[in-house]
């Protein structure tokens, strides 16, 4: 690591220079080749760690349970039914409690100023685990795989088909041009990410040269693109907005057409899951037509879903380290 990010919070992208972002990164590479070769770590040891959900995760709490343990932690999860957050304790009162007790903190929720207000108060790392306006840890992870696909990051094209107001695509379009990649938010307009974010993507693409592009036409917005990703159609907490999403984004489901639409027999397909592409959950048997990605996409050789799904652990892994170990 040539960045010392010791003590440092993982709140959002922007936070972050791209230097340090991809020390991050080269880290995470370094860590998942030890983990391959059975070599465990040392760095977090005697350290405890809270993870708080308020939403909850499969990806997320194993990733940083995994993470904490192979580097010699104390993982503890605390449930939104475990403590008195933003309840009958504030968010600073719980920040400065829990600070007392333990060495780092990780966050899973809804505002993104509660993680803000953890960080501000706790006195040790906070890092945040997804809320609804960034997900920082999915999109290290992201160009993680990426990079392992292409060999490089620069000028690679990925491609964001769906919401592209939500978490996953905010982080998605400052990361990647954070990284110099070429970057394209595919959506209905009425989902664009909003224009603040977009100029600041813009700015940074300038310094790194990487590219962004904010289109409505799906099959302009994924010609060329090395990955196309995608996402739920109702994030959680947007449940009742289900049927409006589907008759919304329907146009937008990643098919078979759409990934021949890139022009790329290498191009590669990517979600952060869970995904609906077939009917075997409770809610697309509900709503047969959510489904944001066909099966024969999710199953087929573009699918690089799972390797995403396990280079979170490596990712997480890598912040924790990075700001809080030896």
């Amino acid at each position: 690591m040539a960045a010392n990010l010791k003590g440092r919070h993982f709140l959002k992208e922007l936070d972050f220079t791209p230097a340090e972002l991809d020390d991050l990164l080269s880290l995470a590479f370094t860590l998942k080749a030890n983990k391959r070769a059975g070599v465990r770590g040392r760095t977090l040891e005697g350290k405890n760690v809270a993870l708080i959900f308020e939403k909850p995760s499969t990806r997320t709490r194993c990733a940083f349970t995994v993470a904490c343990v192979d580097e010699g932690a104390h993982p503890e999860y605390l449930g939104k039914g475990d403590i008195q957050l933003g309840k009958k304790e504030s968010v600073a009162d719980t920040a400065r409690v829990l600070g007392r007790m333990f060495d780092g903190i990780q966050f899973r929720g809804f505002a993104h100023a509660t993680v803000e207000t953890l960080a501000k108060h706790a006195g040790v790392p906070v890092w945040n685990g997804l809320t609804d306006a960034w997900h920082p840890t999915q999109l290290l992870a992201d160009v993680m795989t990426v990079r392992e696909q292409f060999g490089t990051l620069r000028g690679v094209g990925l491609a964001y088909v769906g919401d592209g107001r939500n978490n996953v695509a905010n982080s998605l379009l400052i990361g990647c041009a954070m990284f110099g990649m070429d970057v394209r938010i595919v959506s209905p307009e009425s989902l664009f990410p909003e224009g603040w974010l977009v100029e600041r993507a813009q700015a940074v693409a300038a310094q790194t040269g990487g590219k962004v592009t904010i289109t409505s036409d799906v099959s302009a917005g994924v010609r060329g693109s090395h990955s196309v990703y995608t996402d739920v159609w109702a994030s959680m907490g947007e449940e009742a907005k289900i049927a409006e999403r589907i008759a919304l984004l329907k146009p937008f489901k990643v098919t078979v057409g759409v990934m021949e639409a890139t022009g790329r027999p290498e191009a590669i397909f990517l979600h952060c899951l869970p995904c609906f592409h077939n009917l075997d959950t409770e809610m697309s048997r509900q709503n047969p037509d959510i489904c944001e990605a066909d099966d024969e996409v999710f199953e087929g050789s573009w699918s690089r879903v799972f390797d995403q799904a396990e280079n979170r652990m490596h990712t997480i892994k890598a912040v924790m380290v990075a700001t809080l170990g030896r």
